[in-house]
């Protein structure tokens, strides 16, 4: 029975490398799939397999990469999917930085699911750098049949579940928008004990 999964963790997890490795295992059968991607990241911009330029692509960094389609808010994915799915039938549809979707989106992705039994293997964070839910990863924790934690560590050794957005000398922001690109250089990955003490500074011990 097909299932609609949320992985999700910190940064630097890797859900990507998770994400790129369960595309291969379902190619390598002779499966095909469909990946999705945020269309506004475009740090990891490629070539597609036609020549055509600045096609998106999921990377993960130990070095795997893949082509994929990017996804804006106004994207109708159970639209695109079946579309594809009718064309060639699809094995599994998965989605990178899933915490991007819209409320809508992730619904149509269990329709996906439910009504044209295809899984969906949805990728991404839970939380933003001041410890809220994004709208998609709140949706696919309400929605998704299954839940599964990817493990980060943090520094000090315990399990990573937060992120911290850095300024330009590596202080943590407490405010911006929700929505920023960045890696190492930007977002510090700490368990909640330390993104606590980030965003608290001078909050004693208790």
């Amino acid at each position: 029975m097909a299932k609609l999964f949320f992985y999700y963790a910190s940064m630097n997890a890797g859900k990507s490398t998770n994400l790129l490795q369960a595309d291969f295992n379902y190619r390598e059968r002779g499966m095909e799939t469909m990946l999705w991607t945020a269309a506004f990241d475009n740090r990891t911009l490629g070539q597609g397999p036609s020549g055509q330029e600045d096609v998106p692509s999921i990377s993960s960094r130990v070095g795997l990469n893949a082509m994929a389609r990017g996804f804006t808010a106004g994207t109708d994915l159970r639209a695109e999917v079946l579309a594809r799915h009718a064309e060639t039938p699809l094995a599994c549809v998965l989605v990178d930085e899933a915490q991007f979707l819209s409320h809508a989106q992730v619904w149509q992705l269990a329709d996906i699911v439910d009504r044209a039994g295809i899984p969906v293997l949805c990728y991404g964070l839970r939380t933003d750098f001041r410890g809220n839910l994004f709208e998609g990863s709140a949706a696919l924790l309400g929605l998704a049949d299954e839940l599964v934690e990817v493990k980060a560590v943090c520094h000090c050794g315990r399990k990573a579940t937060m992120n911290v957005r850095l300024d330009a000398d590596g202080s943590p922001l407490h405010t911006g928008a929700q929505t920023e690109v960045g890696g190492n250089e930007r977002y510090l990955t700490l368990c909640r004990a330390h993104f606590s003490e980030a965003l608290r500074p001078g909050v004693p011990d208790v």
